[in-house]
């Protein structure tokens, strides 16, 4: 009796989430698994590569390139007072961590299945990691941003102490909420992995990337526009380089629009996480 006694005290009861909960205390008490999943995943990108880690930095600089060329040349495009090289960079490294972080935490939960079947933890973690890898090759290619700034002698003003990490937070909370959604969503329905690509591909050309937002005449299209959350990231992120202010509306559109996209995503994961393991 006294051994079934203290055997009983290591039990531990996996139930599914009571309601809606992010479940932060749980997941800080396997934080060692988020720093194991992230850095076996930026480890596992970059092994067998030549250039390693540069290739962060490569792809965003010959983007910028191109649409450079393309349409700061051809085109004529305004960029305000920021040199369009800058103005470029300056979208593309924020639309490269939502857009790797969308895609890969979409198709994180397949990827992972056998691991799933066979151990509990958080399942949070894995979409989670996912990001946290995008977020180390956005820091790449932030380094290289104030590098060119310095190069263009492009002026920031002392708001970007703000305003940067602002920009950088929107873009992090609209990826994990739109991630983890593709993410639940591709566990049941795999028809849907084949839509994140497009999906992405409709965002890119919705977002401030290559043109700005004001020289849009029509007032119901920019604010459609400002529902993407990216244009209010870039448009606090562009603000003191620019030395303009934000946008109120456009930024109002996308706080709203984030705080939604990040909220129903964990919703419906925690909901459907419980039969993850069965449909993997």
């Amino acid at each position: 009796m006294a051994i079934f006694m203290a055997m009983s005290k290591f039990l531990h009861h996996i139930k599914p989430p009571a309601g809606f909960s992010l479940g932060l205390k749980e997941l800080w008490q396997y934080r060692e698994l988020f720093y194991f999943f992230t850095w076996r995943d930026i480890k596992v990108k970059y092994k067998q590569t030549s250039l390693g880690i540069i290739w962060a930095l490569l792809q965003p600089l010959g983007m910028m390139v191109i649409f450079t060329f393309l349409f700061s040349k051809t085109l004529k495009i305004d960029s305000g007072n920021i040199n369009y090289p800058i103005f470029v960079l300056s979208g593309l490294i924020l639309w490269n961590l939502f857009s790797s972080s969308v895609s890969h935490a979409g198709e994180s939960m397949i990827q992972h299945s056998n691991i799933i079947k066979k151990i509990y933890f958080p399942r949070l973690i894995i979409p989670g990691s996912s990001i946290l890898v995008a977020f180390f090759d956005f820091m790449m290619g932030l380094l290289i941003f104030f590098v060119l700034c310095i190069f263009y002698k492009q002026s920031i003003s002392w708001a970007a102490v703000l305003y940067f990490p602002a920009g950088i937070i929107i873009v992090l909370l609209a990826s994990f909420g739109v991630g983890t959604f593709l993410a639940a969503l591709n566990v049941k329905f795999r028809d849907f992995r084949y839509t994140i690509p497009f999906l992405l591909q409709v965002l890119f050309f919705a977002s401030q990337i290559i043109y700005p937002l004001f020289s849009i005449q029509q007032q119901w299209l920019k604010y459609l526009l400002a529902i993407n959350p990216m244009n209010a990231a870039i448009e606090l992120f562009r603000s003191p380089i620019a030395g303009t202010s934000p946008d109120i509306s456009v930024l109002s559109i996308g706080l709203i629009s984030t705080l939604l996209f990040f909220l129903l995503g964990i919703f419906y994961f925690r909901k459907t996480e419980s039969y993850f393991a069965d449909l993997s």
